[in-house]
């Protein structure tokens, strides 16, 4: 282990939906007294897995209620936060960006990193290099999620056409991760863009091989590059700040656990995926794919700006600005408080 598109109309709704709901809430009595947590069952979110199943982050917010929802790709995560169902989410950039420029700042800031690297693209043994790729199949989590715009972004840098139908080129298939591990086991698709523990479980096939270790295409940033990130609902951050700084607080905790306690912090996270999908994990994938991330709440902002250049590039997101989308101070306290070093955003 490494320690260290919405729809525009059905965004618009759902942050419209939030809003109200966010000042309904805080006319109750009840306002920020739970705080509910999204994250997905993906490796990448251990953070998530561990500081849940151990109850670091519950402890963190002593009388505040931590609840928790499970989505399986990050655009569905940002529509929940949107329309107030969560309040604070892991999630990965892409999401986090579209549901910044789509609320034009209003709806979210991101707090914190969670986890760098961990994906790549596996394909069938018989495909032995990238040009082989034109006529396959490869799936992705979700449209517009961040191993989606990767996998387009690729293509466009080999000069391929794709569409958001599944034409062009190269065939591109948005769906659930497990339905990805399953497809590909049943022979009807080529390959994947996947992240941890999803990229490990198809690796293990027979007739699997990782054609694209992800890391590999990030020289200019020493191949660290982010795939989750905690966001908040700019609402929440505002009138329960002393909560967030609690979950922050928890979140710091719980990632110096995992660097500390990196098999043990495999397992934790292997017993909470498995309660959550309901099926069994080997212990030597979980453990292989836990090898594949870095975890640190540094949000590794200078990849953030050269993912969100390649969303616009293949079509998925429109210029964005992305000023104002950091609000770290919050986090910068609990690592001054833990003795340890500050992380900067976009301004430093």
């Amino acid at each position: 282990m490494r320690v260290r598109p919405l729809p525009l109309r059905a965004a618009a709704a759902a942050l419209a939906l939030g809003l109200a709901a966010a000042g309904c809430a805080d006319e109750g009595e009840t306002a920020g007294s739970v705080l509910t947590l999204g994250y997905s069952p993906n490796i990448t979110h251990a953070p998530a897995l561990v500081g849940v199943e151990n109850g670091i982050l519950d402890g963190a917010l002593g009388g505040v209620e931590l609840a928790t929802q499970t989505f399986n790709a990050g655009p569905d995560t940002i529509n929940a936060l949107f329309s107030g169902e969560i309040d604070a989410a892991f999630v990965g950039p892409n999401p986090a960006v579209n549901g910044w420029t789509q609320s034009e700042g209003e709806a979210l800031h991101i707090i914190a990193g969670a986890a760098t690297q961990g994906t790549g693209l596996v394909v069938r043994d018989h495909i032995e290099a990238v040009d082989e790729l034109p006529g396959t199949t490869i799936a992705t989590p979700m449209l517009g999620g961040t191993q989606d715009v990767a996998l387009r972004w690729f293509a466009r840098e080999q000069g391929w056409e794709v569409d958001t139908a599944g034409g062009g080129d190269l065939s591109i298939l948005p769906q659930d991760n497990p339905d990805t591990v399953n497809a590909f086991a049943a022979g009807e698709i080529d390959g994947a863009w996947l992240p941890e523990p999803h990229l490990s479980r198809v690796l293990a096939e027979d007739d699997a091989r990782l054609l694209v270790d992800e890391p590999d295409l990030w020289a200019q940033t020493d191949g660290q590059y982010v795939t989750t990130l905690l966001v908040v609902n700019a609402d929440f951050l505002e009138h329960h700040p002393e909560v967030v700084d609690d979950l922050l607080r928890g979140h710091v905790e719980t990632v110096d656990w995992i660097g500390a306690n990196p098999d043990e912090a495999a397992e934790v996270s292997r017993t909470h995926l498995e309660d959550l999908t309901g099926g069994e994990l080997d212990p030597e994938l979980t453990a292989a794919a836990f090898d594949n991330v870095t975890f640190t709440v540094d949000p590794a902002a200078p990849s953030l700006l050269a993912q969100a250049g390649q969303a616009e590039a293949v079509g998925l997101l429109d210029p964005v600005d992305l000023n104002g989308i950091y609000a770290l101070d919050p986090l910068n306290d609990a690592l001054a408080e833990a003795g340890h070093e500050l992380v900067a955003g976009l301004e430093g």
